[in-house]
């Protein structure tokens, strides 16, 4: 039988090790998830890896919650649950609307260049 008790407090035993392990990873995932977007890619491959960006989300987000059930209430763990809240967002934006984040994309990529050809 899975113990939860046991897993939560791995979890906060282990919270250093854990949070240096997901945090890069739910970047690194989101931020390449969007790129596939951006660039126009199949909607497979986006969804491939918009599910393999949700799993490093999902674990923060219940990472954090191990800590909220015990009571611990303070800034990183605030953090940390925007993070995974808002990677696991644009992950499932990702999977469900690909065009309309495409052109939200494009449209900032193309105001992007535009105020860097400004400042020249």
């Amino acid at each position: 039988m899975f113990d939860f008790h046991t897993l939560s407090e791995f979890s906060r035993a282990h919270c250093i090790a854990i949070c240096a392990f997901l945090v890069p990873a739910n970047l690194l995932l989101t931020l390449h998830t969007l790129i596939l977007t951006v660039v126009g890619r199949p909607q497979v491959q986006i969804a491939r890896w918009a599910v393999i960006a949700c799993i490093p989300a999902l674990l923060m987000v219940f990472h954090v919650f191990t800590w909220f059930a015990i009571g611990v209430v303070m800034a990183p763990t605030y953090i940390l649950l925007c993070l995974g809240s808002v990677c696991l967002a644009i992950s499932i934006w990702s999977l469900a609307h690909p065009t309309s984040m495409s052109r939200l994309l494009n449209a900032l990529r193309s105001k992007a260049s535009l105020a860097v050809g400004l400042v020249r």
